[in-house]
């Protein structure tokens, strides 16, 4: 018993070193996946010393984020049990729930959907899986899908298709108006019981099944995003590759690609872009000259950001030209459904292009396009009023950036202005950063500062 115990430590300090973390970095490591999923850990040095020589054990959450950690830093996938954290049969049960492609995605989605509703913690505090945003990449040579048996008796057809795709274009609208919290649990849950049904429908075509299918993906997505917009970015992850399962399945590569595109993004933006230049090429190179340039253009600037990310500056200048031009050249109308649903084309390659400059550190250019992005909303920015709210809060702190302190207080009223009656963990996140910011502002005598942190200490206590 003894020998097991000794053999169980020793693992962990194994990868430890293999990883070449001190304790101190592993302890940060740690903390830094807790973060991401939500909980705020005070793991040290001492915690990770004691658990190396096993005078105590994390909890199974905590081992979890341990794991994560350690696989980051390896390359590999580990669980807590490789790592003696654990018994084998004590791995937290759903902790690869839907981190699996080859498996049934309906089934899937709806047990996603159900542990959402429910907020299982299991779930809706899994951190971010690198390893896991490399599954779309080998899909192709490792799972063949088949086409699954139809089990249930229902009919369906391309009203029903229809329908799916007003209630995603109906919750879409909401979401960007108002944030990624409200109506969530409804397009959950509206995912679990109407899109699964439809998608076990029998079908008069097989086009008309593929329909289905990939319509169901956008709510799947659509999911993902809500997950991703309350900081939930395990769940949204989960549901991303589920939403790419389903248009394998459908056989749609267009909107597989979109939603690669997505994952890369979403690696960017939770800072792991280990992967986000192989999706984002993997994606470019799907709709390259098959799709209409304002398309082809919100996967260009995406490359273009996952190369800044890379430090490759003059290649992301140079894929950034390249998705300029591409959507001046074309025509936002020509946007397929999937696309469409997300607003201007156009505010969107200025958005990621700001995000670009931003990661090259030219304050300057990112402003500028911010503003470009803020001005191509339609209808002054109420009907994407989320998005044009992070973009002018963004925009903003770039000002801040070049010591343009007065102008970003004017930028961050407007953006204040636009908050009013959103519900997104973004929105929290951009408000606690302006008050930030504002504080320093004041030691500097700033005139606006002190009135514009008291506007964003009463929106944080109404909706943060």
């Amino acid at each position: 018993m003894e020998n097991h115990s000794v053999e169980r430590r020793a693992a962990f300090e194994q990868a430890l070193k293999q990883a070449d973390l001190s304790y101190e970095q592993a302890a940060a490591a740690v903390r830094v996946v807790a973060a991401e999923a939500g909980e705020l850990l005070r793991t040290n040095k001492s915690a990770i010393a004691q658990w190396v020589a096993g005078t105590k054990t994390p909890t199974p959450q905590t081992a979890s984020y341990i794991a994560e950690a350690l696989s980051r830093r390896l390359g590999r996938s580990l669980r807590p049990s490789e790592l003696g954290l654990c018994d084998l049969d004590q791995d937290p049960p759903h902790d690869r729930l839907g981190l699996i492609l080859g498996a049934d995605p309906v089934d899937t989605l709806r047990r996603i959907g159900e542990a959402d509703i429910h907020r299982r913690k299991f779930l809706t505090g899994a951190a971010y899986s690198v390893a896991a945003a490399a599954l779309p990449l080998g899909i192709d040579q490792a799972v063949e899908y088949e086409q699954r048996a139809q089990a249930g008796h229902q009919r369906a057809g391309q009203a029903e298709i229809a329908a799916v795709r007003d209630m995603v274009d109906m919750f879409t609208r909401i979401d960007e108006r108002h944030g990624g919290q409200h109506g969530r649990s409804a397009v959950v849950q509206y995912l679990r019981s109407d899109v699964a049904g439809l998608c076990r429908s029998t079908f008069a075509t097989e086009e008309d099944r593929h329909q289905a299918l990939t319509a169901s993906a956008s709510v799947a997505y659509l999911c993902g995003w809500k997950a991703y917009d309350a900081g939930e970015h395990g769940l949204a992850q989960r549901y991303y590759l589920q939403a790419y399962a389903l248009t394998k399945e459908a056989g749609d590569d267009l909107h597989g690609a979109w939603i690669l595109r997505i994952m890369a993004h979403n690696g960017m933006d939770v800072r792991q872009p280990e992967r986000t230049v192989d999706l984002s090429e993997a994606a470019l190179a799907r709709v390259r000259q098959r799709v209409d340039p304002t398309t082809e253009a919100l996967f260009a600037v995406t490359r273009a950001r996952a190369l800044a990310h890379a430090n490759r500056r003059t290649e992301a200048v140079a894929q950034l030209r390249e998705a300029q031009d591409l959507v001046l050249r074309g025509d936002e109308q020509a946007l397929p459904f999937w696309a469409a649903l997300w607003g201007s084309a156009r505010a969107t390659v200025a958005s990621h292009t700001a995000k670009t400059f931003r990661e090259l550190r030219d304050h300057a250019n990112a402003e500028k396009q911010y503003a470009v992005s803020a001005r191509s909303r339609p209808g002054s920015g109420h009907e994407h009023q989320r998005i044009t709210a992070l973009t002018l809060a963004a925009q903003g702190r770039e000002q801040a950036a070049q010591g343009h302190l007065e102008q970003a207080c004017g930028t961050w009223g407007q953006s204040l202005d636009l908050f009013g009656g959103v519900r997104s963990a973004r929105a929290a996140g951009e408000v606690r950063g302006i008050r930030r910011s504002l504080k320093v502002f004041e030691r500097r005598g700033v005139p606006a500062a002190a009135d514009l942190d008291e506007r964003a200490r009463s929106w944080q206590l109404a909706y943060a």
